[in-house]
């Protein structure tokens, strides 16, 4: 039987989920305005982005000219970053606790071992704030003792006061640190990690209220008259996508009759969730959102993305993937490939900046370009209907732990 001729879209609603962030969503609004017009110098279309009317959501609209077809967008941003915000307030002593925490957390429940047969990228990203905080404690120590014994031997202040005078300078150096981290990312990275660590995979409650927020919003599109609901889930905003989607289908909130369904999944971390041990709803979420007809779901990732478990299939590594199996359709952006060796050499060792790349221009565009996906004519199941998976993805169990929710 020949497949269906693709469905032109005219007009499409996007939710944007974005993954552990505190900053104002203002920036992907930016980020897409600089980006979009970049892409559409390269690729030779039009696109144009005005605000959205004033409402209680943040977003943008988009009105674009591809392929001869004139789309619309209204993208919306799915805001959790004002619980970002309230969990990185822990003090300086209370990040070296978290620390210690979600250390012993991902190593005494053996995830670590197992995130390592994976992507050494991620788990050396995930080390990295605790080697930068650890050196950071080492040098205030050292900075201590030295000024301790300096006033031991030389007898001007004592050894008392050189004492007082180290630890004064060794907190002092800590909140340098501290205030410095807009350019280290050590303490970001930390909350970013502790957060999920903190209860072992599990939701915690003020973010499993945002989310049913979040599936309200998508459930009232889809009675909308659109042809498309496309929800992109990027970093640690995947995984949340893929909890939102599964109550959404469970609930029954999909019409059948209503716009397409699409989901996706960028530069996705989801292992480093779904791989502890009470990770129990996302792994359940996994399973049951692999199966089903109701949406279609691509994931994209790039080896060249040190933060991501690229070319990772989240479902089967997390050892939940059914005999009926069919989503996500898993390939690589192949940042290699679609940046010229020019910019790739620009961008390779700004590891922060290249797990933003999927949201961003291509110079040397293949089959993924952002912007036709969420403003232009064709549907992400349209889109990608040819498209076989990467054959170097890694799609076999690897998680310990597999229980699902009941």
């Amino acid at each position: 039987m020949s497949r269906p001729h693709p469905k032109s879209v005219s007009c499409r609603r996007v939710f944007y989920i974005p993954g552990y962030d505190p900053i104002h969503p203002r920036r992907y609004r930016e980020l897409y305005r600089k980006e979009g017009a970049a892409q559409a110098d390269i690729s030779g279309y039009q696109i144009a982005l005005r605000p959205t009317p004033k409402s209680e959501h943040y977003g943008w609209q988009v009105d674009a000219e591809m392929d001869s077809t004139n789309v619309h967008a209204d993208i919306e941003v799915l805001v959790w970053s004002d619980i970002v915000r309230g969990s990185m307030e822990a003090s300086i002593p209370g990040t070296y606790l978290q620390l210690m925490r979600t250390a012993w957390t991902y190593i005494a429940s053996g995830a670590l071992r197992r995130l390592m047969r994976l992507r050494k990228g991620p788990v050396i990203a995930a080390l990295y704030p605790v080697g930068m905080l650890l050196g950071q404690a080492l040098l205030a120590f050292a900075l201590w003792y030295a000024l301790w014994r300096a006033g031991a031997v030389f007898g001007s202040v004592g050894s008392w006061g050189g004492l007082l005078l180290g630890a004064a300078a060794c907190i002092t150096l800590l909140r340098w640190f501290k205030s410095k981290d807009g350019k280290i990312f050590a303490y970001y990275l930390m909350h970013d990690y502790a957060y999920s660590a903190a209860s072992k995979g599990a939701n915690p409650p003020a973010l499993e209220e945002r989310m049913h927020d979040f599936q309200s919003s998508i459930a009232a599109a889809l009675s909308e008259d659109v042809d498309e609901v496309l929800i992109v889930g990027h970093s640690s905003g995947a995984h949340l996508a893929v909890s939102i989607l599964a109550d959404l289908i469970r609930a029954g909130q999909v019409p059948a009759n209503g716009p397409a369904l699409a989901f996706l999944s960028l530069g996705q971390v989801v292992p480093m969730v779904s791989f502890l041990p009470d990770a129990h709803r996302l792994r359940a979420d996994l399973q049951f959102l692999s199966v089903q007809d109701a949406l279609t779901w691509v994931d994209v990732t790039a080896p060249g993305d040190g933060c991501a478990f690229a070319l990772c299939d989240p479902v089967s590594v997390s050892g939940v993937a059914p005999k009926n199996k069919r989503w996500p359709l898993v390939f690589s952006a192949a940042f290699t490939q679609s940046l010229s060796p020019a910019r790739w050499k620009e961008l390779r060792w700004r590891f922060f900046r290249l797990h933003f790349q999927y949201l961003c221009a291509f110079d040397r565009p293949k089959d993924y370009d952002y912007f036709r996906i969420t403003a232009g004519p064709l549907t992400l199941a349209d889109r990608y209907a040819d498209r076989p998976p990467s054959k170097s993805r890694i799609d076999h169990a690897v998680s310990k732990y597999t229980s699902v929710a009941a």
